[in-house]
Formats: structure tokens, C-alpha cells, sequence
């Protein structure tokens, strides 16, 4: 205890230890801390907040408040703090700071880079980055800041030459369009012909060449009024040996001579996979785009092809080219026969559908709405054969009568182009396709879907073919597959038949059902024909029939064993 106070408390006068004797050694006195600095928070919770440096969680809840309390302790020797070293990384080239700025004010600084070569800097308010004599230049202001004003527009469109009238080539009021000067731009001409003429030399003499005078007419406007080359122009040529035979009776006569009997019912006859080519014809320049028999008795085949050419062949005797249907300007995309087969209609990639009398090649009448058809279809009822439904480029069916020419029905539910048209129930009904994937059901002459099927599985389904049954329709879906829909009230797809095994991805590729209903036939987009057994959906047969893409298939209605395939090479080719 008297070490700890160290001195006795012998006087307290402070002259007694002034005079006092020093003594010879000297007691260490430590120094007391009246107030030491205690941490006043609990142990454990310090201890719970400490954390590895490999711990990627923390099992204690920090509160807010050890959160915002500021940095204490010594500092670390060793960390740089030069620069941005502190900042990790957020972009792939560095640190970005984020900021807050309207797309509008950004658009507009990023265009008067791009037009001027500067740009405000976001970081300093008005300074400039980039090309900062041009900065200087403009005043710093933007795209939308030097945009001229409407009294100045108005002025300069004020100082401008009339257009004119277009009906007018040469002389006063001619046409001018486009190409009206300004008045100071005349002006300007004419200071620098003054100047040149001044700055000729002394030995020089301007000779100035002699202007005829315009004297022509302003021209009527009948001259600038251009008629559409799609809506004349159509003409056809006979190609066959004889146009009548000895009775007068021209190609469409039904011939009787011959093996088979092409009056009776189709389908009456059992149907067999064809082996062999029999015959090929050659006369389009392009690919085939559409095949189509003669209805009922298939002694004739139509053919449209990508030259804007539509040609009729005979399938018996000669078996020769018979007429040519030249009127079209672009690709024909599909051809079809009404029910008696004197008239077809035709349509192509110029917008067009015109209706062609088969026996001597007029075209009669001439339907448009101003886009593309994609495929056509006459209905098949007796009392409706005058009308026709057209699939069209703007996601609409429109409906015409040939005997007015006039549109009278549209259907206008689909979300892309319309691909394929099929009458099912007795013609009561018709089913459609399109590229939205989906498939539509509607009753004849009501615009108001009765059906529709959409999954997420499906695909454009881009060719058709009923079933002679009439309780099934065949579709070319582009999933390298035909499926089948029922064709009765529910219109539900059978999934129990589907037609694998063929290539169609990216070709519109015909899809035929035999007249008995016993086979199913498709191209292939590797030039082969396939033939699918109907009940098993087992492949039957599969034979090379063109170097590339087989995209027409038709089977004969009446020949038991016979089919026609069409290809990209322009080659028809007759099978048995």
C-alpha cells in the first residue's frame, strides 16, 4: 500500500521537501488511468459478429445501426487506395457508376455525337466531350436546339419554285417535282456565270451557242395515265395436233376408247402403289406449283408453274401439251376446277384471280382485293358451284360470286397468311389453315369461326387432302409429318394416324389420299414420292422422282395405280 502511494506522509510543506536530501535510489511509479476506455458492449455478441474470411453466410442478424457506423481502427498497410482499385468491377471493362437520365435526353445526346462529334458531359455539369471546337463552334446546343424553326421553314419553302403540273413536259407550268430550285440558288447561278464570264482571257471570245425555242404543247394527261399490265393482256395458244376431231368435238370431250371406263363413280376401283415412270412432260421453264386432274375423269392435267404460265395436257393418247394460258405477270400460286371442269380459275403471286374457259382459253372474268391468294377453291355444292373462296396474303378468306364478279363474304379471323381451304360436311362447312399454327372450322357463308384449334405443339399446316370417307382430312404439317383431323362436329386431331418419315420443312408440299382411301401420298423435299399404308400409318413405298424438292402430288381419280408428281425442275412426271 505505501508503495502503491508512493511518498510518506511525514510533512506536506513544500520548503521541508525542497530542502529535503535526495535519496539514493528511486521507486518506478506507474501511472494511473482514472477513466479507461471499456468497451460497454456484450462479449459475445463481438464475438458472434466476427466472420472467416471464407464464410459465405452469416449466422448473426447485424442490425442497421453496426451497419452505418463509420470505419475504425488502424488501417491496412497493404491495400491500395490509388484510383478506382477500391471499386470492384460491375461491367466487363470496369467499374460503372450508375445514373439517372430520361431516353429522350439520351437519345439526343447520342445524335448530336453521331451529326456534331460532341456531347455534354453527364458527370460535369457543362462541360463537353469529344470534338470541342465544334462545341464552341454551335454554342454547345444539340440536334433539337439548332432544329429551324417553323417561321423559317415556311420562309424557305417560300423562296422555293412551284412543283408544276405534271401534265406539262416543257414550257411554263412544266413539271418540275422534286427538282424546283430556290431563288437564291438561281441567284447563285447566275453570279457564278457572271464570274466566269469575266474571267476570260484576252484572246478569247465566248461564243454562245443558239437556243432553239421550246414550242411543244403541254401533252393531255392520258399520256401519264398508265393502265396496269396485270389486268390485260391475257392471251392463250393451242399447241395440239387438232383442235376438233371428225365429229367437231374438241379436248374436253371424255374419250371412249380406251381400257377404262372414265364415266364411272371414282373410288369404285382398288387402288395399288405405282413402281414405274411411264411418261414425263417438259414445256415450263420453272417450278411446278400446282397439279390438278380433270374433275372426275382426269383425262386432262392443268398445271401452273413460277413462269406466270398455266398449261392444260392431254393424259391419254398422245399424251401432248394441248393449250397455253399466258395473263398472269408473276408465279401462279394455285389452280382449280369448278365442278363441271368448262372453267378454272387461277391464282397468282401479281394479285390477281382470273376465271379461264378451258375449251378455248378466254379469260372471262378477272377478281382482285389488292393481295396476294395464296390457294383457291370452288365450292363443290351444285347450288353454290358459282362461288369461291380465295386464301389471301392479309390473314382474310373472301368469298366471290363469278357471276357478278362482286365480293360478298369474308372471313376475317386468322392471324397470318391463309394456306390451305377445305369443304368438309357435305360443302356445309370448310376448314382452314394458315401460318398462325392454328386450324379453323366455318359454316359456309357465316364469317364467324365454329372451331378453333391452337396448341403449342403444332405447326403451319400448308397442304390438304379429305378423305374419300368424308369423315377425315389430311394435313402437311412442317414438322415433317402429316396428321389428320376429324372432319365431323368435333374436329378433333386423330392422333392415333400420323405419316412420319418424309422431309417437308420449308416446302409447301402436296398431301393426296387414293380415291378408295387406302393410301396417303406426299413429296419430299429430297425429291422422293412416299406412299403411306391409311389404317397401319406404316410407310409403304418411297421411289426417286426428282433430283430436288418434289412439291405437286396428285393421284388419278379414275386409274387404279396412276399418280403425277411436279418438282422444281419444271418436269411432270407420270407414274404407274
Amino acid at each position: 500500500m505505501v508503495s502503491l502511494l508512493g511518498a510518506s506522509y511525514e510533512s506536506s510543506d513544500d520548503d521541508s521537501l525542497i530542502n529535503a536530501p535526495k535519496s539514493s535510489h528511486s521507486t518506478a511509479t506507474p501511472s494511473i488511468v482514472a477513466a479507461p476506455n471499456v468497451s460497454i458492449e456484450d462479449p459475445m455478441r463481438l464475438q458472434m459478429m466476427l466472420a472467416k474470411p471464407t464464410d459465405t453466410s452469416l449466422s448473426y442478424n447485424v442490425p442497421y445501426a453496426d451497419f452505418s457506423r463509420p470505419s475504425q481502427g488502424p488501417s491496412n498497410p497493404f491495400k491500395n487506395t490509388d484510383g478506382n482499385a477500391l471499386k470492384r468491377k460491375n461491367v466487363l471493362t470496369g467499374y460503372a457508376e450508375e445514373g439517372i437520365i430520361s431516353d429522350n435526353t439520351f437519345t439526343t445526346q447520342h445524335r448530336t455525337f453521331q451529326s456534331l462529334g460532341y456531347t455534354r458531359d453527364p458527370s460535369v455539369n457543362g462541360n463537353y466531350v469529344g470534338d470541342l471546337v465544334n462545341a464552341e463552334k454551335f454554342g454547345g446546343r444539340d440536334i433539337v436546339q439548332m432544329r429551324v424553326s417553323k417561321e423559317a421553314s415556311e420562309a424557305l419553302r417560300r423562296k422555293r419554285q412551284r412543283k408544276g403540273d405534271s401534265s406539262i413536259v416543257d414550257g411554263e407550268g412544266a413539271y418540275r417535282g422534286p427538282w424546283a430550285r430556290y431563288q437564291d440558288e438561281d441567284q447563285a447561278l447566275e453570279d457564278e456565270a457572271a464570274l466566269a464570264e469575266e474571267r476570260l482571257a484576252s484572246d478569247e471570245e465566248y461564243v454562245e451557242e443558239a437556243i432553239v425555242p421550246v414550242t411543244n404543247t403541254a401533252i393531255s394527261k392520258a399520256g401519264t395515265d398508265y393502265q396496269d399490265s396485270a389486268t390485260s393482256g391475257e392471251t392463250t395458244e393451242f399447241h395440239g395436233s387438232e383442235q376438233f376431231d371428225y365429229q367437231g368435238r374438241t379436248y374436253m370431250h371424255i374419250p371412249q376408247d380406251l381400257d377404262i371406263d372414265l364415266r364411272k363413280d371414282p373410288g369404285s376401283q382398288k387402288n395399288y402403289v405405282p413402281k414405274k415412270l411411264i411418261h414425263t412432260w417438259k414445256s415450263h421453264t420453272k417450278p411446278i406449283n400446282a397439279l390438278r386432274f380433270f374433275p372426275n375423269s382426269g383425262h386432262l392435267l392443268l398445271s401452273a408453274s413460277a413462269d406466270s404460265k398455266i398449261k392444260i395436257w392431254d393424259v391419254y393418247h398422245q399424251r401432248e401439251l394441248l393449250r397455253t394460258f399466258s395473263g398472269h405477270t408473276k408465279s401462279v400460286t394455285d389452280v382449280t376446277f369448278n365442278n363441271s371442269g368448262t372453267h378454272f380459275l387461277s391464282a397468282s403471286y401479281d394479285r390477281q384471280m382470273k376465271l379461264w374457259d378451258t375449251e378455248y382459253g378466254k379469260c372471262t372474268t378477272r377478281f382482285t382485293t389488292g393481295k396476294i391468294p395464296h390457294v383457291i377453291k370452288f365450292n363443290p355444292s351444285p347450288t353454290s358451284s358459282h362461288e369461291f373462296l380465295a386464301g389471301m396474303s392479309d390473314k382474310k378468306i373472301v368469298q366471290f360470286d363469278t357471276r357478278s364478279g362482286e365480293l360478298i363474304q369474308e372471313y376475317d379471323h386468322h392471324l397470318g397468311p391463309v394456306n390451305t381451304i377445305t369443304f368438309v360436311d357435305d360443302n356445309r362447312r370448310f376448314i382452314t389453315t394458315s401460318d398462325d399454327k392454328s386450324l379453323r372450322a366455318w359454316e359456309y357463308n357465316i364469317p364467324v369461326p365454329i372451331k378453333f384449334i391452337a396448341e403449342p405443339y403444332m405447326y403451319s399446316m400448308v397442304r390438304s387432302s379429305p378423305h374419300p370417307s368424308g369423315k377425315y382430312v389430311a394435313f402437311q404439317s412442317g414438322d415433317n409429318q402429316i396428321v389428320v383431323y376429324a372432319s365431323t362436329d368435333r374436329f378433333r386431331q386423330n392422333r392415333k394416324k400420323s405419316f412420319r418419315g418424309h422431309n417437308n420443312a420449308g416446302y409447301a408440299i402436296d398431301v393426296s389420299v387414293s380415291p378408295d382411301g387406302q393410301f396417303v401420298m406426299s413429296g419430299d423435299s429430297g425429291g422422293f414420292v412416299c406412299f403411306w399404308d391409311w389404317k397401319t400409318c406404316k410407310m409403304w413405298h418411297k421411289m426417286v422422282a426428282s433430283d430436288g424438292p418434289v412439291v405437286s402430288a396428285q393421284w388419278h381419280p379414275r386409274e387404279s395405280s396412276k399418280v403425277v408428281t411436279g418438282a422444281l425442275d419444271g418436269l411432270i412426271k407420270y407414274w404407274d
